[in-house]
């Protein structure tokens, strides 16, 4: 059992030092580099998500789906999670008889995705400079 435990703190200390702090990263323009990364935004689909209705006033499900290449229910599992985090905003209507789902990004929504921009671009800047 000593074994196990061992190696697991081993392991915890490489992820640890992989994903060192970004303190020392500094944007010139702004403050230090957060030391983690957004994990909601970070996720594909709902970054993909998020960046489509960050260029568009909004977009209806059978749209981002499309857009996305995903399922009916991949893409309406990450959107509720965007939702409950309120970085977007769901509206659902009636277009005739049919039901119509549309999202538009919300501004928390596009704080945090502008934080994610200038993580990853530092992220880039320190691995070019290093």
């Amino acid at each position: 059992m000593a074994k196990s435990s061992t190696a697991h703190q081993e392991r915890v200390q490489r992820s640890r030092e992989r994903g060192a702090p970004l303190e020392a990263i500094r944007n010139p323009a702004r403050e230090a580099v957060p030391a983690d990364l957004d994990r909601l935004i970070h996720e594909h689909i709902r970054l993909g998500i998020v960046s489509a209705l960050a260029v568009n006033r909004s977009l209806t499900f059978n749209e981002l789906k499309a857009l996305l290449k995903t399922t009916d229910g991949n893409l309406s599992v990450h959107a509720r999670k965007l939702e409950e985090a309120n970085y977007i905003v769901c509206t659902k209507s009636f277009d005739g008889r049919l039901p119509k789902t549309e999202y538009r990004l919300a501004a928390a929504g596009r704080r945090a995705l502008e934080r994610y921009l200038n993580h990853m671009e530092a992220l880039i800047r320190a691995t070019r400079e290093g």
